[in-house]
């Protein structure tokens, strides 16, 4: 198996109403941080990962048709080339709406979660963030709305200036099925868009929102 789908867009811009979408026209299973979180045994790969170690990616994401969200986002351009024959989805959402969404989220997580009582698996993974995302992509400004909204458009330029138009889908998931349909080349299903991963959903997810 192989990625026939990469998501190379930052977390908090939809990612995981793409992974639910995805599944749903049959690009699945789809990787998404919270797979990480119920599979331990994927730490390792991304732990040689954030120490800038080789990895075969199609061991690193087995058993997936599909990637969205971070860490696998912060390695798209390792997976493009890993997987010529993949499609490249970057999901975008407007800049107040990602930042707020984003510091609320991931940006409080990575300044807390120190003081968090995670699962081992989980705290290492955070760790593997705090390496990848916070000082890779935002370069130890993930707290600075200018900062972080700067790493987030110089992504998007640096995926547009990468990948052939003809192989990438810049996407907001608020535009729905018909776009995303039209790109992958399949029909657009009798279902609703699906909508996941709220705020609070995220918190839940890791045991409740700290104070």
């Amino acid at each position: 198996m192989v990625l026939r789908v990469v998501g190379s867009g930052f977390g908090r811009t939809g990612t995981r109403s793409m992974q639910e979408a995805l599944e749903i026209l049959g690009f699945g299973p789809c990787h998404h941080m919270e797979e990480i979180f119920g599979h331990p045994e994927q730490v390792a790969n991304w732990q040689a990962i954030a120490a800038g170690k080789t990895v075969d990616w199609t061991q690193v994401f087995a058993g997936y048709n599909s990637q969205v969200d971070w860490p696998g986002a912060h390695v798209w351009r390792e997976t493009t080339a890993a997987f010529p024959d993949a499609k490249v989805i970057h999901t975008i959402r407007p800049d107040d709406g990602w930042w707020g969404s984003f510091s609320g989220t991931i940006g409080k997580f990575l300044r807390v979660y120190k003081d968090i009582p995670l699962p081992p698996h989980i705290a290492a993974m955070s760790d593997v963030i705090r390496d990848l995302v916070a000082d890779g992509t935002f370069h130890g400004k993930a707290a600075d709305k200018d900062a972080a909204l700067a790493a987030y458009h110089q992504r998007l330029a640096e995926v547009r200036a990468a990948i052939p138009a003809s192989r990438l889908l810049v996407f907001d998931v608020a535009d729905g099925w018909t776009p995303l349909c039209k790109f992958l080349e399949v029909p657009v299903p009798d279902a609703a868009f699906p909508n996941r991963n709220q705020k609070g959903d995220f918190w839940a997810n890791l045991g409740g929102e700290p104070a």
